[in-house]
């Protein structure tokens, strides 16, 4: 999986970017309501006290479909995403923050907006498709809050092997009508760091 996002884990647990779409270089489902036309960049929308376009209700009524729609809305073969969609998932000023551990074993995290992984994903997948899913999700919630701890799968295509795994970690809100993205927070596997079994099921 590594070529070198933070796809575009949720996902929302959204793997390549800076972890391309999840990583740059190699390091996220329902959909019942029409989307609107999908555009190749997305304008600021989830900056602190912007207004995120409006979500599809399927997409955030619950934590299972808020999850799923991540990984749903960054996949596809290579061409334009739905960012639109992608943005209405992400509270204003929510962050998504790609780690990685170089040659040298550094690690360090990189923080992004929902609309800087938007513009860089979006360079990604207009020349490869980006296939991602989840294998497994730990979920914890009490009244408003909750984090999904989501193993995910990427691949180039439907069913082909996957060329990386990891795991994404979400934390959500509940303002009382709906869920938000607050963070999405992932690492890749890697030879030296596979996941555990009890991540896989």
């Amino acid at each position: 999986m590594r070529k070198l996002f933070a796809v575009v884990t949720f996902c929302l647990g959204m793997t390549y970017l800076y972890a391309s779409a999840q990583n740059p270089a190699p390091q996220s489902t329902p959909a019942p309501a029409a989307s609107p036309a999908p555009s190749a960049t997305a304008p600021s929308a989830t900056a602190p006290g912007a207004t995120a376009p409006s979500a599809r209700p399927g997409d955030v009524d619950s934590i299972e479909h808020i999850i799923a729609a991540v990984y749903d809305v960054i996949s596809g073969p290579a061409g334009p995403r739905d960012w639109d969609r992608f943005r209405s998932l992400y509270y204003a000023g929510a962050r998504m923050i790609p780690s990685r551990r170089d040659d040298k074993g550094v690690v360090t995290a990189r923080v992004s907006s929902p609309d800087e992984y938007a513009t860089r994903a979006q360079d990604y997948f207009s020349k490869e498709g980006f296939f991602e899913n989840s294998v497994a999700n730990r979920v914890e919630t009490w009244d408003r809050i909750a984090h999904v701890w989501s193993t995910y799968e990427s691949r180039h295509a439907k069913g082909e092997k996957p060329f990386a795994r990891g795991i994404n970690s979400f934390q959500l809100f509940n303002d009382g009508s709906r869920w938000w993205i607050l963070t999405v927070y992932w690492e890749s596997e890697d030879a030296a760091h596979p996941l555990p079994e009890k991540y896989l099921k």
